[in-house]
């Protein structure tokens, strides 16, 4: 790919005059108006704003080109790139599989040297110049060195070891199907373990939010730290890691949700084996666990660690008369219970906005809100639930 035309400064300044208009009319406002590809100043358009809140600060560089839609939705975020990159520091780190470069990017500001791997000939070459651009020091050589090619082949030949070793293996099949299995994805790192093992100190490994836990301590036995990161209470990411030296009996779980100012939940697989749910009926408070921690699995320790009770096995929603302040989860307060019949509904509320969850209830909340002809919005939630003595339909309003 000849890049030279992307980093005119004709085309560049066409480009950030014109981020805020719909791509689509420019096509047809500017065809065989301007001496460059106007497809191409189009899409580099389009990306940017898709990739406004995703990535900030690559946007705002001009000299960021950023390639087709799929590589840039695959793309970690900049706050998830930056929370893998937090108190990791060494000499030497390598990202096999280094697609758009976000992740080789953040994680290589804590090392003195990194080496970018892709495979895809466009990608690297968008990457190269990206990284290049980005680096922060005029005049200073760049940290990153590039290999076109399959990171594990790299891998195999060099002599070179690792502070770190990152992957995040592509989760995509034939037919555009998504894979959760480790060994189902390319590279395969189980395949790959022993080798892996044996040139680096470090490992990070990026998996499908989607993947079980215990599978993933199923195909990699050694990983001793599973990492579940949400960002605003949705699950973007499942890390693994693994240190040499470092005890694999220990297994340790945790989940932090980025951009919520909540605590971290940590806790090792045993003590959620070994904990007990205390159940009863709803009190002063609901409480929700944060995605993350219901995604690791944490149900009967996240009520025994803040003292709540259950309000029934597969509800995973929790209750008490008081509750900590810093607590990982969305907290209600109840004002009553009410009965999910229209006429009730449309007294209580008669704008017909009310923000309706359900957990383990008889209906999803779309066919609720449905059948009750609500909208969501408003400060009141309705929460469909199951407790020991049946289903229930709780009024409630959010704690901040």
């Amino acid at each position: 790919m000849d890049l030279s035309e992307l980093n005119s400064a004709v085309f560049r300044q066409f480009v950030q005059d014109h981020l805020s208009e719909d791509p689509a009319l420019l096509l047809f406002k500017y065809q065989g108006k301007v001496n460059f590809e106007l497809n191409a100043a189009v899409q580099q358009i389009s990306a940017r704003q898709k990739a406004a809140k995703k990535l900030p600060e690559w946007t705002a560089n001009p000299a960021v080109i950023f390639p087709a839609s799929i590589s840039l939705e695959q793309s970690s975020s900049e706050v998830t790139a930056k929370h893998k990159a937090k108190n990791r520091f060494g000499s030497l780190m390598i990202d096999l599989t280094g697609g758009f470069g976000v992740d080789s990017f953040y994680l290589s500001q804590g090392f003195e040297k990194a080496i970018y791997c892709e495979r895809q000939a466009a990608l690297f070459q968008i990457s190269k110049h990206n990284l290049e651009e980005l680096e922060p020091l005029e005049g200073v050589s760049s940290k990153f060195e590039f290999f076109e090619g399959d990171g594990l082949e790299f891998l195999q030949k060099t002599k070179l070891h690792f502070d770190l070793i990152y992957a995040d293996p592509a989760r995509r099949g034939m037919g555009n199907q998504k894979l959760f299995k480790l060994q189902e994805c390319e590279p395969d790192v189980v395949r790959a373990w022993a080798l892996l093992k044996q040139k680096a100190d470090q490992i990070l490994l990026k998996v499908s939010p989607m993947l079980d836990l215990s599978q993933a301590w199923s195909e990699l036995p050694d990983i001793q730290k599973i990492t579940v990161v949400s960002v605003k209470n949705e699950v973007k990411e499942v890390l693994l890691f693994w240190e040499k030296g470092q005890d694999g009996s220990e297994r340790k779980i945790e989940v932090t949700d980025l951009e919520s100012n909540l605590p971290a939940f940590e806790f090792e697989p045993k003590a959620e084996e070994n904990a007990i749910s205390r159940f009863g009926e709803a009190e002063k408070y609901l409480v929700e666990p944060l995605s993350g921690i219901l995604k690791a699995g944490a149900f009967s320790l996240f009520g025994k660690r803040f003292g709540l009770r259950k309000l029934e096995k597969n509800s995973h929603l929790y209750t008490g008369d008081s509750i900590p302040d810093e607590i990982p989860a969305r907290v209600f307060e109840v004002i009553q219970e009410i009965s999910p019949k229209k006429h009730e509904i449309k007294t209580l509320f008669p704008s017909g906005k009310v923000n309706v969850i359900c957990r383990n209830y008889v209906t999803g909340a779309e066919e609720l809100k449905k059948k009750l002809s609500l909208k969501d919005g408003g400060e009141d939630f309705l929460i469909g639930t199951e407790t020991g003595s049946g289903f229930k339909v709780f009024w409630c309003r959010r704690v901040k």
